[in-house]
């Protein structure tokens, strides 16, 4: 695999690297303890925390930036409504199906998994992009908002320490957890670069964008081709995600889906205040 130069275009500016310097070690710490303590994320607790954490965000960041347009009272309070309750409900049934099973393999005939995966994005997306008034929202919101919140993505670590523990093939773990880390690693770069007002610093959080939904590319084909199902085609010696064990199976069932609208939304966001 060779590199591919990065356009002095989309170089980023020095401050955004220098947030690393504290993003590093903490990500490397968490992974450190989830190894050492495997029990914390098989409790499904961290999971639940971060999911619990950016839902609650995604609602008061949509509500403020509701409340910098020129919307009615009566107008915010419907848009609100309309984006917060579905979310909230798709999360209720995917957590309740992760935790009595649904997802596990051979419960249905029907590949249940890739479901709760693209239904979401394929009804969702066109919705969100397409809406006028989603669009004025994010006229008023600031770019680093939606940026900033896919922080959680080092929690993807714990793909990382369970393939060390031998619970998950690494040609799955190795792609998937390590570009999630990646990514959330550089959710605060990318939030400071665009933060500069410059065109630099956006070109570099479109190019972020690309790097988190191309992760999501390579962890779905790999998870459902290692999976057991009619899309399997690699067949390693352990059970990779799709054997549809809570709480990891959260992951692709309500984080992926939720995470790959967030870049899709940020892309539409950062296209709309290109400078000359």
């Amino acid at each position: 695999m060779t590199a591919t130069p990065i356009p002095a275009g989309i170089v980023w500016p020095r401050p955004a690297w220098r947030s690393l310097l504290w993003i590093v070690p903490l990500t490397v710490l968490w992974i450190v303890l989830i190894y050492w303590q495997p029990i914390i994320p098989a409790s499904g607790v961290p999971t639940t925390v971060h999911q619990l954490t950016a839902h609650g965000l995604i609602a008061v960041g949509l509500w403020l930036g509701l409340e910098s347009t020129d919307l009615t009272r009566g107008q915010r309070r419907a848009i609100w409504l309309a984006v917060m309750i579905p979310d909230t409900l798709w999360f209720a049934v995917a957590w309740s199906a992760a935790i009595n099973g649904v997802f596990r393999t051979g419960v249905s005939p029907l590949p249940l998994l890739p479901l709760a995966i693209f239904l979401p994005v394929m009804i969702g997306a066109p919705l969100l992009l397409l809406s006028k008034r989603v669009g004025q929202v994010l006229d008023a919101m600031p770019a680093t908002w939606l940026v900033t919140l896919q922080l959680y993505r080092v929690f993807g670590g714990w793909a990382l320490a369970a393939w060390l523990h031998g619970a998950l093939p690494g040609v799955f773990a190795l792609p998937a957890g390590i570009g999630d880390v990646l990514t959330g690693l550089f959710a605060v770069p990318a939030a400071i670069a665009v933060a500069s007002g410059k065109d630099q610093g956006r070109k570099a959080t479109i190019a972020w964008n690309m790097f988190g939904l191309t992760d999501f590319a390579v962890a779905i084909t790999l998870g459902m081709i290692t999976s057991p199902g009619q899309f399997q085609l690699i067949v390693p010696s352990v059970p990779s995600i799709g054997a549809g064990l809570y709480p990891d199976v959260l992951t692709p069932a309500f984080v992926v889906p939720g995470s790959i609208l967030l870049h899709a939304l940020s892309l539409r966001q950062l296209i709309r205040r290109r400078t000359g």
